[in-house]
């Protein structure tokens, strides 16, 4: 795309857009708008640690496939173009600047792949530590939850949890 249409999309796109905030949110489905932040029917976002493993597996397997064999013909690359340089033709540089721009450009989507692998590690790492003090949490709201939700029997009756008193057992016999 040349850089003068891009600049033409980038106008059009403000032109279009008013000067408020706008919040993008999923069309509920029942024909209402939706409200933003209110509770959704489709339920949240969720990325199980399997896809979030392929993905960074995906990440890993093509650094190693770019380490392997893309960066293999560089030093091929480099030496042909000083060989065409010695003997005197303009497309050894030429040859020389496409070698260094592929050893860049390589590096730079080798450095994508490890970024993307990492974070994803840590990503999951992350999220596995808040599930479980999400967890720790919730089971101490359960215990504390356990001790007022011993309300069994009819309301008005003792509850038989406590069992009886003292006082009136010694009055039965």
């Amino acid at each position: 795309m040349a850089w003068d249409e891009w600049e033409q999309l980038k106008s059009q796109a403000a032109e279009r857009q008013s000067t408020q905030m706008q919040l993008n949110q999923l069309d509920p489905g029942d024909g209402s708008p939706g409200i933003a932040g209110g509770p959704s029917k489709y339920g949240d976002l969720k990325v199980p640690n399997a896809s979030l493993t392929k993905i960074s597996k995906s990440a890993h397997t093509l650094y190693n496939e770019l380490w392997d064999k893309a960066r293999v013909a560089v030093p091929s690359t480099d030496s042909a173009a000083g060989d065409l340089s010695k003997q005197g033709f303009a497309l050894g540089a030429a040859l020389q600047h496409v070698s260094l721009r592929w050893e860049q450009q390589l590096k730079s989507l080798m450095d994508a792949c490890a970024q993307i692998t990492n974070h994803l590690q840590v990503t999951k790492n992350i999220h596995a530590g808040d599930d479980n003090f999400i967890v720790r949490q919730m089971s101490s709201i359960d215990v504390l939850d356990a001790g007022f939700d011993e309300r069994v029997g009819q309301p008005g009756e003792k509850n038989p949890v406590y069992g009886e008193k003292k006082d009136e057992k010694k009055k039965e016999e």
